[in-house]
């Protein structure tokens, strides 16, 4: 039998939902709030004076520690109660966002960022565990289309308000919007949220999650660092790499050999569960890397305020908000593969219009853009989890999702490891001839922003322009390379779904819907 916890017969389903849209809301501003503090961070003066590398550590490494987290977390979560380990999220995303925001160095706020992962993959999949479990089937899509759209949400309300605290208070502030919303978020969770188990206790997997973590940190830093100042031809990167590689490869065969694993690969002998995952990862791969390159583009190539920045994102959060159920009721008719698959072609489309941008493009073009762009990440991203989702039993919902969550963080992870380092190292390339001659010529071109430094200090306002055009160049090329990845996505998911009416989510264990009841929104 399952065991969830005593509840009325017809559980706050509103309530619910609006709790767990509170939680993920956090991690979604989270995610995007750290793009509009990366100018300050890098400068010197008013900020940490940190490297490219390091901000792409710093942005990388909350989704690595959340991707690998998330197979713990839907373990703990069949085990001990969704709810249990949600608040226990909470708890821990709270505190290490007051250790972001106070932080002293690059390397204690790498090191908060992960802990923040690690609060934030607690929280992510025990959510959708809980919408699984209390949800009957035929009010779960639109639930979790609702829930999908608290991205747009958190896309809005992140940047804006970061923007603004950048603007009046120091760097760290944009970590403080946090505590309200994780005390909020733990009240709530205490009052409203059931606490479903599993029937089946799984086992915890310290070998998994350690193999998956050192993999992709492996992985990770031989893409970061080969971008760097020294070039691809170091032993130290490649090999990283090939270490990383080889421990997510033991990681996938140990996984293949348990016979409840955190991380089943056999999950994906189901084409659509892997089609659609494989899309959902392109997606999200892209949209890191470009918010990376699109916050230097702004406020540095561009001078722009970080509150006018954030006020760029609210077309493409407006966009995600509309999109969400609106992809949702379109699948439902005409199917994922016409639904999903042209907003996928779509969205890719739009980076390939990222290649019209320079220092003098209309704000207002870019805005249109950013729209079209989060209109088709709404369209895909609530019908495709849907989609996934119907494809999973009762009993592996946890786990499941948890799949899908960390494979999707796996793509925020390599999108910003390597469309960072494509923007990296075209700018270090391309930059390198003009600076010959200059005192520290390879600490001058690492960046743009060093660049533009140097040449404050230098009295060369000529090197500017240079770098201002030089990192446009290389956002060009990301933005190219962004666009072939998603459009490959689309072609995924348009060849597993083209045949196939929307699949509707199985029917809970009858003792499920009896103590859950069967309230509507």
């Amino acid at each position: 039998m399952s065991a969830i916890d005593p509840a009325p017969r017809v559980l706050p389903h509103r309530r619910i939902l609006a709790v767990l849209v509170v939680s993920a809301v956090l991690i979604w501003i989270d995610s995007t709030v750290l793009g509009i503090a990366l100018e300050r961070l890098a400068d010197p003066v008013t900020g940490l004076g940190a490297t490219p590398g390091q901000l792409q550590w710093a942005v990388g490494v909350y989704s690595l520690l959340f991707a690998t987290a998330l197979f713990l977390a839907g373990a703990l979560g069949d085990r001990y109660g969704h709810r249990t380990v949600l608040m226990t999220g909470l708890l821990i995303f709270g505190a290490s966002s007051a250790w972001a925001a106070w932080a002293t160095g690059p390397v204690a706020l790498i090191l908060a960022r992960a802990t923040m992962g690690l609060g934030g993959a607690l929280i992510m999949p025990t959510s959708m565990a809980i919408i699984g479990w209390t949800f009957p089937p035929e009010r779960r899509g639109g639930a979790i289309a609702l829930w999908s759209s608290s991205a747009g949400l958190g896309v809005a309300v992140g940047p804006v308000l970061g923007g603004v605290l950048i603007d009046h208070f120091w760097w760290g502030s944009v970590f403080t919007i946090n505590l309200p919303i994780v005390a909020v978020g733990l009240i709530g969770a205490a009052l409203v949220l059931p606490n479903p188990r599993s029937p089946r206790r799984r086992r915890l997997d310290p070998i998994g999650l350690g193999l998956s973590t050192l993999g992709l940190l492996g992985l990770s830093y031989g893409l970061i660092e080969g971008g760097h100042q020294g070039g691809w031809d170091r032993w130290q990167v490649w090999a990283s790499i090939g270490a990383g590689l080889v421990l997510l490869a033991g990681f996938v065969y140990s996984e293949s050999r348990e016979s409840e694993p955190s991380f089943d690969p056999r999950l994906f002998r189901n084409r659509r569960f892997a089609a659609g995952n494989f899309a959902l990862a392109a997606v999200f791969l892209t949209l890191t890397g470009q918010s990376f390159y699109l916050a230097f583009y702004l406020q540095g190539a561009r001078g722009m305020s970080a509150l006018s920045a954030g006020l760029m994102s609210l077309p493409g959060a407006t966009g995600v908000i509309i999109g969400s159920p609106l992809g949702a009721r379109l699948a439902t008719r005409f199917g994922v593969a016409k639904v999903s698959g042209t907003a996928v072609v779509t969205l890719a489309l739009c980076f390939a219009l990222n290649l019209t941008y320079d220092i003098t493009t209309s704000l207002v073009w870019i805005g249109v853009i950013g729209g079209l762009a989060g209109l088709a990440i709404g369209m895909t991203v609530a019908p495709t989890t849907a989609a996934v989702m119907a494809t999973l039993p009762m009993d592996r919902i946890g786990a499941g999702s948890a799949v899908s969550n960390a494979l999707r963080q796996v793509g925020s992870v390599l999108g910003v490891a390597v469309l960072g380092t494509i923007v990296s190292s075209t700018y270090q390339h391309q930059i390198a001839p003009a600076l010959t001659g200059l005192p520290d010529q390879e600490a001058v071109g690492t960046s743009a922003e060093a660049t533009r430094h140097a040449a404050r200090a230098l009295g060369r306002p000529d090197l500017v322009p240079l770098a201002n055009d030089t990192f446009v160049h290389a956002m060009h090329v990301a933005a190219g390379v962004a666009a072939g990845f998603v459009l490959a996505g689309a072609i995924v998911l348009a060849l597993a779904f083209r045949t196939v009416t929307p699949p509707q989510a199985p029917e809970p264990p009858r003792v499920t819907r009896e103590r859950a009841g069967t309230g509507r929104l």
